[in-house]
């Protein structure tokens, strides 16, 4: 199985250093453990508006070192197309990267692990946990 985290979890895990987080991270192999390229992206803009930059980078450095770095596909696109038009449908949108974040789990059957399982439990074929 391949997971992929969540921005939130990503943080959760730099801040806190939760044992529960790194038991599961230690059972998995490094390559199981996958950061979108949104995620990525989130997590240095949160570094470079912090009041502490060269550290909050240093902690992703830290936490993304193990992890594989995954770009979007044409497959992504398509499902995210899929995906927001469902949502739109519905009346049950959720946040544009959340929404790319979803597309890039499903269209390559990975887990999402987010501590925000209400909006993504929101998106049909979608694979969720929640290890917080």
């Amino acid at each position: 199985m391949e997971y992929l985290l969540d921005t939130n979890i990503c943080i959760y895990l730099a801040k806190n250093n939760p044992p529960q987080i790194r038991k599961k991270l230690a059972s998995l192999q490094g390559q199981q453990i996958i950061i979108s390229i949104i995620t990525m992206g989130e997590l240095r803009f949160g570094a470079a508006k912090s009041q502490h930059r060269e550290k909050a980078t240093n902690l992703i450095d830290q936490l993304t070192r193990s992890m594989r770095i995954e770009d979007l596909t044409p497959e992504v696109a398509e499902h995210y197309g899929d995906i927001r038009a469902a949502l739109e449908k519905n009346g049950k949108i959720i946040g544009h990267n959340d929404l790319w974040l979803a597309a890039h789990a499903r269209s390559q059957n990975w887990i999402l692990v987010t501590n925000n399982e209400r909006e993504f439990l929101r998106v049909d074929g979608l694979k969720v946990e929640n290890w917080i």
